[in-house]
């Protein structure tokens, strides 16, 4: 469903100025590094056939992945079972985190969900 609220602070704050692909993707990678406060736990909320998570699988967030790493989509890296890798930010539901990191998260979710892309 359409968040309008969401929909405005997006464009006027995230990719503001954003003419193309690669200037979107830079202002959502900005925005998301200045908003996550890491570390954090997770809970993956959707399996998907670009990720070892499964649905249920808790895991530890301690940073973004490079900015190249984010060309299509957003990773994050993680610590899960003895190992680091990178996931997808959409794929992870923030536990105890604080209200703007929760915002940021939701805010790329949302983005997602509604089919945009850079």
């Amino acid at each position: 469903m359409k968040d309008e609220a969401r929909e405005e602070r997006i464009e006027k704050q995230i990719v503001v100025d954003a003419y193309g692909e690669k200037e979107r993707a830079i202002g959502w990678h900005c925005y998301l590094q200045d908003s996550i406060t890491f570390p954090f736990k997770a809970e993956c909320i959707a399996t998907r056939k670009t990720s070892l998570l499964r649905q249920g699988d808790k895991v530890n967030l301690f940073e973004m992945s490079p900015e190249d790493a984010c060309t299509k989509e957003f990773f994050v890296q993680i610590k899960w079972k003895g190992r680091e890798m990178s996931v997808p930010l959409a794929q992870l539901k923030p536990m105890a985190v604080d209200h703007q990191t929760l915002e940021a998260v939701e805010n790329w979710q949302y983005w997602v969900d509604m089919g945009h892309e850079f």
